[in-house]
């Protein structure tokens, strides 16, 4: 089995849901006691947030670019950045590295179409909603037409990321304004639902939604489990 290096505390919220999904998957893949090998460096999300507050993007990629040497120099064999909203400086970190860094939008991407599913809303911070890294990477690598809603509902989806589901409040209420967006956008025309920062999946339950949702934290913990697994047989 490989080693996997993740990147996370962006909020570490989420990534406990990672740590679990990726020994879950292994568990089913392998039997018995198999867990995943994982490094982790975790960041204190307070600073991370500043930094995006402040457009401080350059500090931010530094930091991101020095979290994944530590990990390949630990001894990871592939990285993956725990959140969608710092891959805007994806190319920056994958070139600091020789080992792979695994792309949550490819993850995502990769199942949408393959669903059958062209037009996707983005539910995400609103620097991922509103910068071109992440829906023009799908656009250019699936095809598909990512929408997001308009700016009240991208100021109320974001205010619910960062004032709640990062502290750990998952609200009834906050589901409601959810999916009342969801329902305006699918009447709209969109075919799916992308959640699109990693805390999203901890808020919102797939069964409740008419069209197909993405979790997007799933899907990268699937991409690391292939990776982890795709050298051979563990005994």
């Amino acid at each position: 089995m490989k080693t996997l290096g993740l990147i996370g505390g962006m909020s570490w919220e989420s990534t406990v849901p990672y740590y679990q999904t990726l020994n879950r998957l292994v568990r089913e893949e392998l039997g018995g006691l198999h867990s995943a090998k994982l490094l982790l460096w975790s960041f204190d999300f307070a600073e991370i947030e500043a930094l995006q507050a402040q457009g401080d993007w350059d500090t931010a990629t530094q930091e991101m670019v020095t979290a994944a040497k530590r990990l390949e120099s630990a001894g990871a064999d592939a990285v993956m950045v725990c959140t969608n909203t710092m891959h805007l400086m994806f190319d920056s970190v994958a070139a600091a590295v020789s080992a792979p860094v695994l792309h949550i939008a490819d993850a995502a991407g990769q199942a949408i179409h393959s669903a059958g599913c062209r037009k996707p809303l983005l539910l995400a911070t609103r620097f991922t909603m509103e910068m071109d890294f992440y829906k023009g990477r799908m656009k250019d690598g699936f095809g598909l037409d990512v929408q997001v809603p308009d700016e009240t509902d991208r100021a109320l989806v974001y205010q619910i990321i960062y004032e709640e589901l990062c502290k750990g409040a998952v609200l009834d209420t906050s589901r409601a304004v959810y999916m009342e967006i969801i329902d305006k956008m699918i009447a709209r025309g969109c075919d799916s639902v992308i959640f699109g920062c990693t805390e999203i999946g901890l808020l919102l339950n797939p069964d409740d939604i008419s069209v197909p949702s993405f979790d997007t934290c799933f899907l990268h913990a699937r991409m690391g489990t292939d990776f982890m697994l795709a050298s051979g047989t563990v005994e």
